[in-house]
């Protein structure tokens, strides 16, 4: 019984993959926008985000020769999520306007990409704005805006990607993630720290400087440990404004899968309950 009640938690609809797959077409769709509208904004959006990644990272080899450390950052790291959302995004939304705005083909995909693909989407409206809140707050300096190339690059890097989030989170039918993303989104989010000091290891440079222990020593850990925090209250923060956006704005409410974990928990705890009463049955 107990297996029955730990599958649940490890099932797809756990994990916000309905079956069937978003059937009210919530990720394709916007409670301000038409579908060709959405699909347009996201298409324009992918591909600024696109130039704006091979931009930077051709500059960055022919200008600096420094091309080798781009994927040692997470802000390019993440940025290429967000790119990759977006152009997922926009194609399933085009799709769904083709097809006469009745289905996409993600909806008909294996199980697994559609798992990947609301995984990424929760990442896109995290991680960018956990990198916007870092850069201004700690790494923002003088030197920020001293060239057209640095503005322009900071700017698309740093402020632009927070407003790509926003609109999936405030403009669009999109989630809001269930509660399941938090821990792998948060192992993927921590998994970067293997990264950082990776590329210490093999290029001889930190990253980002919070991350030296020889300069940060005890406050090391504290900017670890915050950062964790940090992401736990973003992701409940932007959790809570996509369900308050769903039952204010949105036609059909919470999406399904919702339902299905508060379902399986209830189901945990009633197994949980069972065995209790059976236990204490055989001890009489």
């Amino acid at each position: 019984m107990r297996l029955t009640g730990l599958r649940s938690y490890l099932s797809y609809e756990w994990f916000g993959v309905s079956a069937p797959f978003d059937p009210t077409c919530r990720l394709v769709t916007s409670p301000f926008f038409s579908p060709p509208s959405l699909g347009a904004l996201r298409l324009l959006f992918a591909v600024y985000s696109l130039v704006t990644t091979i931009t930077v990272l051709v500059f960055e080899s022919v200008r600096f020769h420094d091309g080798s450390s781009f994927f040692s950052y997470f802000t390019d790291l993440s940025y290429i999520g967000l790119v990759a959302y977006l152009w997922a995004s926009s194609i399933q939304t085009i799709a769904f306007v083709l097809r006469g705005q009745k289905a996409y083909p993600l909806q008909k995909w294996p199980r697994i990409l559609q798992l990947l693909h609301v995984l990424l989407y929760t990442t896109i409206t995290i991680f960018p704005i956990i990198v916007t809140v870092v850069f201004w707050a700690l790494l923002a300096s003088s030197s920020t805006f001293s060239t057209r190339y640095s503005a322009w690059s900071n700017i698309s890097q740093h402020v632009m990607n927070s407003s790509f989030a926003l609109f999936e989170i405030l403009l669009t039918n999109a989630g809001p993630s269930p509660w399941s993303h938090v821990v792998p989104c948060l192992v993927l989010f921590a998994c970067y720290l293997g990264v950082a000091y990776i590329t210490h290891a093999t290029q001889g440079f930190y990253t980002y400087s919070f991350l030296d222990p020889s300069v940060q020593r005890r406050l090391l850990a504290a900017y670890i440990i915050g950062m964790g925090v940090g992401y736990c209250i973003l992701f409940t923060i932007v959790k809570g404004i996509c369900t308050l956006r769903c039952r204010l704005v949105s036609p059909s409410g919470l999406d399904p899968s919702e339902q299905v974990q508060s379902e399986a928990l209830e189901e945990w705890e009633h197994i949980d309950v069972n065995q209790t009463k059976e236990s204490s049955g055989s001890e009489a």
